[in-house]
């Protein structure tokens, strides 16, 4: 009897490895897929970077420019968002033509992002502060 519980455990063992070899297989060629969905022209490839990375950060920094607006001031608001746009500008015209050379705009861009994101935080905790009861 115990012998049958080792032989129906082993055979659970090996269905689950089954099963994950498939699953991983399935997932290398969705990733393959994937891939050569999107391959292409080399200059179309890179706008489509540009496009994706745009919006990972868009993820960010309209949350980050919403409160600081909110919690600290919307004119200062409005000009680091400018330097924003600034950055993905020239971020974008060098990411399309060599992007070895992107690293500028990067920082335009991640700077006014990161500058919004702690003066929102600085200002919201100072909110907080300032309606708390005295305590």
């Amino acid at each position: 009897m115990l012998g049958d519980d080792h032989a129906t455990g082993a055979k659970q063992i090996r269905g689950a490895q089954d099963r994950a070899e498939v699953t991983r297989i399935f997932h290398t060629v969705q990733g393959n897929e994937q891939r050569r969905l999107f391959a292409g022209h080399e200059v179309f490839e890179r706008w489509f970077r540009v496009q994706q990375n745009t919006l990972e950060l868009l993820i960010v920094f309209v949350p980050a420019i919403s409160l600081f607006a909110i919690y600290v001031n919307p004119n200062w608001a409005a000009w680091i968002g400018l330097v924003y746009v600034a950055g993905r500008i020239v971020y974008t015209r060098a990411y399309v033509a060599d992007p070895a050379r992107r690293s500028l705009g990067f920082g335009l861009s991640m700077a006014p992002i990161l500058v919004l994101l702690a003066g929102a935080l600085i200002g919201a905790v100072r909110a907080m502060l300032e309606t708390s009861p005295a305590g």
